[in-house]
């Protein structure tokens, strides 16, 4: 039994490896072939090369997609580590008639595939006679962001005990002191992983993005979506290694800061 228990493991080590090859295997092909010299992507390589990096930042149309997304993004982080840290903290803390519906509500565009609800949104404000627009796009940002910063301050907020903000109430601290002083220094690692998840999220939208950007606008995901209809130029190959490199990238970096974080917090506390 022992010997086909260890089998069967080895066997699921074996498959779990294979699907990771298989998931991860194009984004590896990306990555080599940006910095290939030859205009024709394949193998072997006919040498080392960044000039497609170099042509692509001269491409003017990439450069205003990467704009367009590098301010909606950061607009959607803002507005959702805000608004999420305040949802939380009402969903943790506080009762109130109606907390289950609301909590359900928040959550809820996870549930939803993205181009269900970018054409439900399409069509609610088509049918209020809303063309699309840089608001509505901000807008569906914050919709699909907002729920992962919800539940990443929720999951930090629960694992700080009530007690340090009653203590500070009881001296005499007003809600918002509390809150500056002693909880948001707290959950702050959590906020900082929300922030860059919520860019990240934005950053990299596309399924959405396609119906809610307005006429002649284009985001990153949505340049290189055009750009392969077109064809397949080694100028793609670039876009797409540095679309991996920031959206792997900072999930990974607030992931750090975030462990980092609350390392010292604990090493202070104890």
């Amino acid at each position: 039994m022992r010997e086909e228990g260890r089998g069967g493991w080895i066997l699921i080590k074996i498959l779990t490896f294979l699907v990771y090859v298989f998931m991860f295997a194009p984004i590896g092909v990306v990555l080599i072939l940006s910095v290939n010299s030859s205009r024709f992507g394949g193998f072997p390589m006919a040498g080392f090369s960044l000039q497609w990096y170099g042509k692509l930042f001269q491409n003017e149309a990439v450069v205003r997609a990467f704009h367009t997304s590098l301010w909606i993004g950061l607009l959607t982080a803002v507005v959702c580590t805000v608004l999420g840290t305040m949802a939380a903290l009402a969903l943790v803390r506080y009762e109130f008639p109606g907390k289950q519906w609301v909590n359900a509500l928040i959550v809820g565009p996870i549930l939803v595939p993205e181009t269900v609800l970018g054409v439900g949104l399409l069509l609610a404000n088509r049918w209020v006679g809303m063309k699309p627009n840089y608001g509505l796009l901000l807008a569906g940002h914050i919709l699909l962001s907002l729920p992962y910063v919800v539940l990443i301050v929720q999951a930090r907020l629960i694992g700080v005990k009530r007690v340090f903000e009653e203590a500070a109430w009881s001296l005499g601290a007003n809600r918002w002191q509390t809150f500056r002083e002693i909880t948001m220094p707290l959950i702050m690692p959590a906020m900082l992983a929300g922030l860059l998840l919520a860019f990240t999220i934005s950053f990299d939208n596309v399924s959405a993005s396609v119906f809610w950007r307005p006429p002649g606008v284009e985001t990153m995901p949505t340049e290189i979506l055009g750009m392969l209809k077109v064809s397949i130029s080694p100028e793609i190959n670039a876009l797409g290694a540095l679309m991996i490199v920031i959206t792997v990238g900072l999930p990974l970096l607030g992931g750090a800061v975030a462990r980092l974080l609350i390392r010292r917090q604990t090493a202070t506390n104890a």
